[in-house]
């Protein structure tokens, strides 16, 4: 069997198993009673329904890290918390995805996937009001309720029944908002009233139910058989890279292979490249080594799977190098800047990068030129 036929077959078999994987659960009928729950929490805790006996209303969302969508919301139920916490209401947000089934270029608009770790990282830095509970494990209880996508909200009586089901409001951009479905619901519910509106459909990131595995594991296969390919770059080529025409904001890292924090980090800047690469952004890499160590260096990009635009000094002379790239820059590695379109620099990094942080100020520019 040819490679051809292996690709289109591994795609296939990764295809029907997306679709497998996929099989929705049916949505929670409304009038149901609240499915039981007891998952860990961000905090430490671990966070059962009957903790929450005492609250006059109850609402459960379904939410997650890396959904754009889910980010936009994360501000609004915040604030729904605090208005809404003197009348008895209690809000518990889950997480339902399965971490190991999202693809990196699924989490384009994030800095951060879906893991527990990472739910922790999110929820501090955000400073949640509420408890955010982790089922990406077994989607047992995400099962029970049947979320079809992040976020998706179930408000339940003080009976424990279910009285509305779907988004929080019409839009998830602020400013075009019309109908706070969930608000209304709620404000119904108080006075002893039925919701006006109980169930709208909802829009965000598809749940990632577990059993992608394999097909992003093929995927990853996929981005492995990419090209790697390797240049020499003089002074009027880094130049042309530092002025930045390409209409992207352009992550450049200068290392070398004689360079241990260089090789240590290298795989950060493969990642961020597959998390990015689908929007206005591009990485390069500059290889300060010596021009005849060119196929120590295309050895090592291969095995790291570099499939960006990588560069080698052209010349062993390397402060014309330096100064065409910056002036002010002594030649220590590694060396990362991050410019935008028109080459002003974002982001600039002597020694080694803070991953998290390189990837919020990437998020950050690209969704300021051109948001959600």
């Amino acid at each position: 069997m040819n490679r051809a036929w292996l690709i289109l077959l591994v795609s296939l078999t990764a295809l029907a198993q997306i679709r497998a994987a996929d099989s929705q659960s049916a949505t929670l009928p409304l009038g149901s009673t609240t499915p039981d729950f007891s998952l860990p929490g961000v905090d430490g805790r671990n966070h059962a329904l009957k903790d929450f006996a005492e609250a006059k209303i109850l609402v459960v969302v379904f939410t997650c890290n890396h959904c754009p969508t889910a980010q936009y919301y994360e501000e609004r139920l915040k604030q729904l918390v605090s208005d809404y916490h003197d009348k008895g209401l209690a809000v518990v947000a889950i997480m339902p995805n399965d971490p190991k089934s999202v693809r990196l270029d699924e989490l384009g608009w994030t800095d951060l996937s879906d893991s527990f770790e990472e739910m922790k990282i999110r929820a501090h830095d955000r400073n949640f009001n509420f408890p955010y509970l982790y089922d990406g494990d077994t989607e047992t209880v995400a099962r029970a309720y049947g979320p079809v996508a992040t976020p998706h909200v179930f408000v339940f009586d003080s009976g424990r029944k279910l009285r509305y089901v779907g988004s929080m409001d019409d839009s998830e951009r602020v400013q075009q908002v019309t109908k706070h479905y969930v608000r209304e619901a709620l404000d119904a519910l108080l006075v002893g009233r039925e919701p006006e509106v109980t169930k709208t459909k909802v829009a965000g990131c598809s749940v990632k139910w577990a059993g992608k595995a394999d097909a992003v594991k093929a995927y990853m296969e996929g981005l492995a058989a990419e090209p790697v390919t390797l240049a020499p770059a003089d002074a009027d080529a880094l130049k042309t890279l530092r002025k930045n025409e390409s209409g992207k904001f352009r992550l450049i890292n200068f290392w070398a292979t004689w360079c241990p924090p260089c090789v240590a980090e290298f795989h950060e800047f493969v990642t961020i490249n597959r998390m990015y690469r689908h929007r206005d952004f591009e990485v390069v890499t500059v290889a300060m080594n010596r021009p005849e160590e060119e196929k120590e260096v295309l050895a090592f990009l291969k095995k790291k799977q570099a499939s960006f635009k990588n560069f080698i000094f052209a010349s062993a002379r390397r402060e014309k190098l330096i100064d065409a790239v910056d002036p002010t820059w002594q030649g220590q590695v590694p060396y990362t800047l991050l410019l935008a379109p028109d080459g002003q620099i974002i982001e600039q990094q002597i020694d080694r990068i803070d991953p998290l942080a390189l990837k919020r100020a990437i998020v950050k520019a690209l969704d300021e030129k051109k948001p959600w």
